[in-house]
């Protein structure tokens, strides 16, 4: 239930900016992250990465998933205010998957300039002993 208030209000937010002819923009710092060598031993290991508002409406971030289950996104469920940032944070699990990773998470906001967007990670894992 609660889930569907939150995409009612976003969805409600999204037509109210429409009708005022305001758009959210989405600016990364950067949309690719390369952990190196990591050991799979030491167990997940994170990644944030940071965005702004650069539009004039409240940004939102409607969803955001990885290509498979070891990585797992976080995101903030409430808008953005124009010209204020976040994050998201990206969490990659090396268990059980030795040598070279590349993955992507899929973000969906209502920014005109980025509807859909994909972040990358990537690395390599030693295996454990």
């Amino acid at each position: 239930m609660k889930k569907i208030k939150a995409l009612l209000f976003v969805g409600l937010l999204m037509l109210m900016c429409q009708a005022a002819g305001r758009d959210a923009r989405i600016t990364f710092d950067n949309m690719t992250y390369d952990f190196g060598v990591i050991h799979e031993s030491a167990g997940p290991v994170s990644t944030e990465f940071r965005f702004t508002n650069s539009g004039d409406a409240p940004l939102v971030i409607v969803s955001a998933s990885a290509s498979c289950g070891c990585t797992r996104p976080t995101f903030p469920e409430k808008p953005v205010a124009p010209g204020k940032s976040g994050k998201i944070k990206v969490t990659y699990n090396p268990a059980g998957r030795p040598g070279e990773f590349s993955k992507t998470v899929k973000v969906r906001t209502n920014a005109k300039n980025g509807k859909k967007i994909n972040l990358k990670i990537t690395g390599t894992v030693v295996p454990k002993d």
